[in-house]
């Protein structure tokens, strides 16, 4: 069983390496007379690859005792090359397809905006957008001339940042890093990006998000809901106030007693939104308390990290209207691309493995919410960030020259792209100078301290001969793309740099390999099988355990016997070890792929390297270290220029950029709380209201009290219940009426909804329609059931409020409503058009006219650019692919629904639902046309409408829980067992949701999702406490089953 594994595993080497040559010298043995395929395909094998592990592999299993078993084996053996080889050709073939139909599509997606645009565009813009080739050799450039510098003078601004990182161990010191795959460098650049920023000028708290694991097998210290990182600026003049500083906030979601890897959290991100937007709301209103007199201090920016977190940014960036900064770290598409190069998997295997199609459309749903992305390197965004549908290098200069000439963009944005190396923290490291002539101690000798050998060192040198001679140092996971085994290979098959030097891997903690994963385990296996096949006892070390304060220690041990750091990844996205290492005196040798070469163009204190030219990393290696002239000159450049990644430079660059993003933030044109409050009102809604520590009531237009607030700095409770009843009770002036009747034309937005009062609100979004898209009676019976529900509990009237969620316009909805002796106005809010407009009917009388809610109007506006959209869902729906991807001939698939639109909502009938495009192929589209909205197909297929980015029916319920505080925890969905295409967006989150089976015949989920795309279950929890399912539609069992689900466990 061994000896067929040893066999896979250099199988699958030769596949990596040249595969190619098994089958280019090809013998006819049929000449010969006979035709052996064993024989045949073992001699390809040894004689076409020249690898001694492969020969070695074959002569094992040629020594096997029974000739019989021999020969099966080496029959399974060959015919396993073969399939392989078979299987790798065809995943290339689909490869190849794949590229050549994207670069179509990208193409014809710039030919689409230059007709858009054509009539406003210059010649030079169209020269840019019209050169449909690629160009490689161009490089994304952003010029910064015009950004105002942060500078010391920003002290008076007082903001307030969020930080996303969700995956991984996340804490402030003896972090865990190499612990796993999701414990790793951005766990440390995120906590100490938090702290540096926590002591710039101007900068008040940092809130670095994370998951709270409460699971006996990680440390107890990552179920601490609050942690706090530092105090606040070092500036004794900066006002540091009780809530200042950097903190991590751990967010309860998904199980808490279980520690998940990042691709099993993809489900349960819109509940780790809504436990974050509480989190925030309650911050906003302590802080504006503290600094803000009295109003709320909004997010300055929300920073996601990593795809998932992107993903979390993007939907509360939304949900307060705040702007929205992205940083990848690494990217889904690159690494699907580099999977798919390697042949081993299908993108079917590759998806079920690693969700990366999730991830992917978590990328680009962050593309489309984010005003910044910052990278690391240059090549990120050209190599990277270009291989995605929403961001195109070439449309975005157009677009970028457009706005700062105040042009038209047509409703098309592609987002700022902003180079900015990570920072480093350089206040504990001490640049030793050069000993005199002899070897530095390394070991304690008699009559020394034994505190001078650091515990690393010796756990280090018991693996070494001579511990003196030069140190080549790596420090990485054992991950295949790494690389580890090809600069092992280099070492021991390089005798002069063997002679010369020693060899430390540093690869993580471990303490048994057959725990570890299947792909860190096998590059640890390796390694070892390596050190004994070139029998490297005594010149190579790899410690089993090391903690993170160890690691400079390791760089000073390295530095001491005058070494080199070497990272030979594939692929380095970044690199910030290199920094490091320069920053304790190392000369490095890099990977020429990624972030090293803008990091070695910057320290210029190294050398680059081909990580597959193995014999070119022995002679880098070599050359490094034999010329003590070049050692020294490298060691000095980088000491010298090591202060440009220092995270004072790097939050300088960092705020700057982010200062520039177009600001923005929750501003209500409507009437505060306190003012136009409705007769009917009970004073006890109205003192609980008041006691309410979420809600402030605002009192006179100028400041806002809460229940803490005091006149006179004192007083009791009642005393300041009476000062605020006093204040409510004041009629207003005639001036001031007259004011609110004339704004916008509506007498009602003075009146302060009733929802406001409500501690529950059962949201109805059952999407019964039948085969021509019109409302289905059954829809009637379900709201009547629930009101009546809600008069059998008295656990459920008290408090309990009643949304309809639905595609329908208001005025198809009314008219529904009203054959079904159902008054609108018996409901609290109304949210329309698939979430494109919210009413408040509550607030009027049966017959008046409604108003949509103008501050949903303006919360959704952003880049909401009709014109533009309306022609390309026009041109795309009524020109149809062929199999190619090809245009075909125009047929109207699709014409306007004018009845069903509004200002932020697009509706089109669908005349032939068998060529309509599915949604994700659709967005794929309007992505690459710089388009970004919310489309889906509702109404039993046969309406498609298109809605700005941040509207939606589930982002309507988070504005409620913003603009009203009514928590999203205490909110109930209604929904059938399928519906419209966000349909799974009103699923999830910290809402319960009641499923209530047969009554939704068919949706329009079919028209969701292409083959390939990612699974439902990716959106959707599987088994979660906050969703239960109902036979039936009696009052007593929606009843029974709300009050069930407001027990469960959140």
């Amino acid at each position: 069983m061994a000896v067929n594994e040893w066999i896979n595993g250099y199988l699958e080497a030769i596949l990596d390496s040249k595969s190619s040559n098994i089958e280019e010298n090809k013998v006819d043995l049929r000449e010969q007379g006979h035709f052996n395929p064993t024989k045949y395909f073992v001699e390809e094998v040894v004689t076409g690859v020249d690898e001694t592990d492969l020969h070695r592999t074959w002569i094992k299993v040629v020594a096997t005792r029974n000739t019989r078993e021999r020969s099966s084996r080496l029959e399974n053996m060959c015919w396993r090359i073969w399939h392989l080889a078979r299987k790798k050709k065809q995943l290339e073939w689909e490869d190849f397809q794949r590229v050549a139909k994207r670069k179509f599509e990208r193409e014809q997606g710039r030919i689409d905006v230059r007709e858009d645009m054509s009539e406003d565009m210059s010649e030079s813009e169209k020269g840019d957008i019209g050169d449909l080739g690629e160009s490689p050799n161009k490089t994304y450039q952003h010029t910064a001339s015009n950004l105002e510098g942060w500078s010391d003078d920003k002290k008076e601004k007082k903001l307030y940042i969020v930080l996303i990182s969700l995956h991984g161990l996340v804490r402030g010191e003896n972090m865990e890093l190499g612990r796993d795959s999701d414990t790793g460098g951005q766990i440390k650049y995120v906590v100490e990006l938090a702290r540096a920023l926590a002591k710039m000028p101007g900068v008040y708290r940092v809130d670095l998000f994370t998951r709270q694991v409460l699971s006996p097998e990680v440390d107890w210290s990552y179920g601490e809901p609050t942690e706090m990182l530092s105090a606040g600026s070092d500036d004794p003049d900066d006002d540091v106030g009780e809530s200042s500083g950097a903190y991590i906030i751990r967010i309860p979601f998904g199980p808490r007693d279980k520690y998940l890897r990042k691709e099993l959290l993809w489900h349960h991100i819109q509940e780790f939104v809504d436990g974050a937007l509480a989190h925030i709301l309650n911050m906003s209103t302590a802080l504006g308390e503290q600094i803000g007199g009295g109003h709320p201090i909004w997010p300055y920016v929300i920073h996601g990290h990593y795809a998932d977190a992107g993903d979390s940014a993007a939907i509360l960036s939304g949900a307060l209207n705040v702007p929205m900064v992205l940083t990848g770290h690494s990217l889904g598409r690159n690494k699907l691309e580099q999977l798919l190069k390697q042949g081993r998997q299908s993108k079917e295997d590759i998806n079920s493995t690693y969700r990366i199609m999730r991830r992917i459309e978590a990328e680009e749903l962050s593309l489309d919410a984010a005003e910044l992305v910052i990278t690391s390197t240059r090549q990120e965004v050209d190599e990277q960030w270009g291989l995605y549908d929403g961001f195109d290098v070439k449309l975005e200069k157009v677009l970028r020259a457009r706005a700062r000439q105040g042009v038209d963009c047509h409703g098309r944005f592609m987002p700022r792209m902003a180079v900015i190396p990570p920072g480093m923290d350089f206040s504990k490291v001490i640049q030793e100078a050069n000993e005199a002539d002899g070897d530095p101690p390394l070991t304690n000798t008699e009559g020394s301290s034994p505190k001078t050998v650091p515990p690393i060192w010796s756990e280090v040198m018991r693996f070494l001969t001579n511990p003196h001679k030069p140190m080549i140092l790596a420090l990485s996971r054992p991950d295949p793309k790494k690389n580890i085994t090809t600069l092992l290979k280099a070492f021991g098959e390089c005798h002069s740099l063997r002679e010369l030097a020693n060899l430390t891997l540093i690869m993580g903690n471990r303490d048994d390999i057959d725990e570890m994963s299947a792909g860190n385990a096998c590059v640890l296996t390796t390694v070892l099988k390596l050190v004994d096949k070139y029998d490297l006892y005594g010149q190579v070390a790899f410690p089993k355990h090391h903690k993170q304060n160890d690691v400079p220690e390791i760089y000073r041990l390295a530095a001491k016997t005058k070494g080199v750091f070497i990272n030979p990844a594939l692929v380095e996205p970044f690199g910030l070890t290199l920094i490091e290492a320069a920053a304790h005196g190392l000369p490095m040798v890099a990977t020429k792929n990624g972030g090293p070469v803008d990091i070695h163009r910057a320290l210029n204190n190294g050398l680059l390297i081909d990580p597959h030219d193995q014999q070119g990393i022995a002679n880098s290696l070599l050359k490094l270290l034999s010329e003590k002239t070049m050692w020294q000159e490298c060691q000095k450049s980088g000491w010298k220029n090591i202060h440009l990644f220092s995270w004072p430079e790097h939050c300088h660059t960092y705020l700057t950029r982010v200062a520039s993003c177009r600001m923005r933030h929750p501003a209500w044109k409507t009437d505060t709380p306190a003012d136009g409050m409705p007769k009917e009102e009970s004073l006890n809604d109205s003192l609980r209201d008041v006691q309410d520590a979420s809600l402030l009531l605002s009192i006179d237009g100028d400041r806002s009290y809460s229940i803490n607030d005091s006149s006179d700095g004192g007083g009791d409770i009642q005393d300041q219940v009476k000062i605020v009843m006093s204040k409510m009770k004041k009629p207003q002036s005639s001036d001031k009426i007259g004011e609110m009747s004339s704004n916008s034309n509506n007498n009602n937005l003075s009146k302060y909804p009733v929802l406001r009062k409500r501690r529950k609100l059962i949201v109805i979004a059952v999407d019964c329609y039948d085969s021509k898209g019109e409302p289905e009676k059954t829809m009637i019976s379900v709201i009547q059931e629930t009101f009546s529900a809600i008069k059998l509990d008295s656990r459920l009237d008290k408090g309990v409020g009643v949304a309809i969620s639905t595609a329908m316009p208001l005025s198809e909805l009314v008219e529904f409503l009203k054959n079904g002796n159902i008054k609108v106005n018996e409901f609290d809010a109304v949210v329309c058009s698939s979430g494109s407009e919210v009413y408040y009917p509550g607030t009027c009388e049966e017959n008046d006219e409604l108003y949509p809610d103008p501050d949903y109007a303006s919360h959704v506006e952003y880049r909401w650019g009709s014109d533009g959209i309306k022609k390309t869902a026009w041109r795309l729906m009524n020109t149809p692919e062929d199999q190619d991807g090809k245009s075909g001939k125009p047929s109207k698939v699709i014409e306007e629904d004018v009845r069903s639109s509004n200002s932020h909502c697009l509706s089109f009938l669908i005349k032939d639902v068998e060529k309509a495009r599915k949604v994700d192929d659709l967005r794929q589209k309007f992505r690459m046309r710089g388009l970004r909205c919310h489309l889906m197909y509702c109404r039993n297929s046969t309406r498609m409408q298109v809605i700005p980015l941040l509207a939606s029916r589930a982002q309507a319920l988070r504005f409620f829980f913003v603009r009203w505080r009514l928590n999203v925890a205490n909110m109930y969905v209604l929904l059938g067992l399928t519906g419209d295409t966000d349909y799974e967006e009103l699923i999830s989150g910290t809402h319960k949701t009641l499923i209530l089976k047969g009554i939704v015949k068919t949706g329009s989920e079919e028209l969701l999702r292409t083959s390939g795309s990612y699974y439902k279950e990716d959106i959707v929890p599987e088994d979660s406490p906050r969703v239960a399912y109902l036979n039936a539609t009696k009052a007593e069992d929606i009843a029974s089953a709300l009050v069930g689900l407001s027990k469960c466990d959140t």
